[in-house]
């Protein structure tokens, strides 16, 4: 559920906060009070297009957060899978600061992307905008409202048409990309047979490019290493008089003819006795190493040439050695494809044959799936339909078969509708009407929120293009949605307004050359009045009020009944 929505330096919002309650949230307010931008905040605080206009005059920065409570367990989920902690309460609370050239995102005070808070709040909030019932003049949106109702069995059966389709697909590509004639089949397998040899003759050893070129490194530098080396040990030694080795020597034999006189001079000969004896360990160390790096012109030009043979590898088959390496093992299989061409073609065929048949197989039980779920559907939506007064209404969903196979399978998915007796069942975009579009969005939201797990559904003025018993209907099945969702919904209707468990007015103020947009919750008495505003009254008379509180109590008779 969204508990609360802060909104800061947004338009003409200073800076408002709501708090929402469960069940039916009406928003209200004069036209052009900035309804529609609270929708619009909410949109923008789950990764809504914002442009630098948008900002409250004079501001830096704007601010959106909504704070929602859910124990849904795939919320729950989601936030663990963006290694995001869940609260023990519930809540999550997403936020947007924006600014000209950048936005900053937060869940639960983490930053994250745009595409993470997307992911989670498709789990949160479903958001009904003003223009989407337009949507359903497009047929791809009818499969996917079809989709949507399939249930629980459609995830797995969609996912094996779609696993089949890329197979086929990826099959197919493979054939047409081995497709030649013996001339260029030939070319390819003598091409392949060279670079194979070139590889496998080199003899490669995984990481030794980085041993060589320790070693080459070090030869290249040799005179200046060994100069420095000798210096070292020539003042680490016992040979030279200055040296430290000796000097360490002669400090240790002073030492210990006095050592047993005294208990503290015994501990400072074992401390020069161990310094003595770590130089001692540098020195052989030294020299060790200086051994190691005597090297002559035959092993630098050895080293350096194996250096060019591995790069031109490398140059030429991959970054690394096991990039080549890899790529010798791939020229060695496609070797063996071209020697075997017939044989490999026609496996590839048989695979894409078998691979075709699946996909058949698949799309077929995609399609029972969804002409049984089509039946059903349709039989709720006609039944919302009438009871959104469309009295004498014919709907059907046809599923047939298109011209063709997409990841979406094979089915060719499309409402159809007669909204007059004798007419014939006819397209969405050859019959309805904007307000008869809108009615039909609204029936699918209601069939689909038996089904829909999402918390919190919100309506941008669903009431488009309806009034007087159509508007009641509408009311009453959005009161419906609302005994399962919380249901937020911007209306200009008063029996909308009237079946509202909380009213909310949004009102545009102006202060010296300031103008702000604000919300606030109705009491009881209050909300008399914006419904009597409503209803055409710009002077709050008892009988506009005695129309308001009629209406009212329509509405609250509906909700004891339900």
């Amino acid at each position: 559920m969204l508990q609360s929505l802060h909104v800061k330096n947004l338009a003409l919002m200073e800076e408002t906060e709501v708090e929402f309650g469960e069940g039916l949230n009406i928003l209200t307010g004069e036209t052009g009070a900035g309804k529609s931008l609270l929708i619009g905040s909410v949109n923008l605080a789950l990764g809504g297009k914002f442009e630098k206009d948008m900002l409250r005059r004079g501001a830096e920065s704007a601010l959106v957060e909504l704070v929602f409570t859910s124990h849904d367990k795939r919320v729950r989920e989601k936030l663990l899978q963006l290694e995001l902690e869940p609260e023990e309460d519930g809540s999550v609370i997403i936020s947007r600061k924006m600014q000209a050239g950048k936005n900053v995102y937060r869940v639960n005070g983490e930053t994250v992307t745009a595409r993470q808070v997307k992911e989670l709040s498709e789990l949160l909030i479903d958001i009904h905008g003003q223009h989407e019932h337009q949507s359903l003049l497009k047929k791809k949106k009818h499969m996917e409202i079809l989709d949507a109702y399939c249930g629980d069995k459609f995830p797995a059966v969609a996912e094996a048409v779609r696993t089949a389709y890329k197979e086929c697909r990826q099959l197919r590509r493979t054939l047409e990309e081995s497709a030649m004639d013996e001339a260029a089949r030939i070319r390819e397998q003598e091409l392949a047979e060279y670079e194979l040899q070139e590889i496998e003759q080199a003899r490669l050893v995984p990481g030794e490019d980085e041993e060589l070129e320790r070693q080459y490194k070090l030869m290249v530098n040799g005179k200046k290493i060994t100069e420095s080396l000798a210096e070292s040990y020539q003042y680490t030694g016992s040979d030279f008089t200055g040296a430290a080795g000796s000097a360490l020597s002669r400090a240790l034999r002073a030492l210990q003819g006095v050592s047993g006189l005294d208990e503290r001079l015994g501990e400072l000969e074992g401390q020069l006795s161990e310094i003595d004896s770590l130089l001692a360990d540098y020195n052989r160390d030294l020299a060790e190493y200086m051994s190691d790096c005597e090297f002559d012109e035959a092993d630098f030009a050895a080293v350096e040439d194996r250096l060019n043979t591995l790069n031109h590898l490398k140059g030429k088959y991959g970054k690394t050695i096991e990039d080549v390496i890899a790529c010798g093992e791939e020229r060695r299989n496609r070797l063996e494809r071209l020697e075997n061409y017939e044989a490999y073609i026609q496996q590839l065929e048989n695979d894409l044959k078998a691979a075709e048949t699946a996909l058949e197989s698949a799309c077929e039980k995609l399609s029972r799936l969804r002409k049984k779920n089509a039946a059903v559907l349709a039989r709720q939506l006609k039944q919302a339909l009438v009871h959104l007064n469309f009295l004498t209404v014919e709907f059907e969903i046809a599923v047939g078969r298109s011209t063709g196979i997409t990841a979406e399978g094979w089915d060719d998915v499309e409402f159809l509708i007669s909204t007059n007796p004798g007419e014939e069942l006819k397209s969405l975009s050859q019959v309805a009407s904007g307000g008869e579009l809108s009615r039909i969005m609204l029936a699918i939201k209601t069939v689909l929120a038996g089904r829909d797990e999402i918390d919190t559904l919100i309506f941008d003025e669903i009431d488009t293009g309806i009034s007087g018993k159509t508007a009641w209907r509408v009311s009453e099945q959005l009161d419906t949605v609302a005994h399962a969702h919380q249901v937020l919904c911007i209306t200009h209707l008063p029996q909308i307004a009237a079946m509202a468990d909380r009213h909310f007015v949004i009102e545009k103020s102006s202060q010296s050359d300031n103008t702000i947009t604000d919300v606030r919750a109705l009491g009881e008495e209050e909300s008399m009045g914006e419904l009597a505003r409503l209803l055409g009254s710009d002077v709050l008379t008892d009988a506009a009020l005695s129309n308001a509180g009629e209406m009212r109590a329509q509405a609250m008779k509906h909700k004891r009944q339900g």
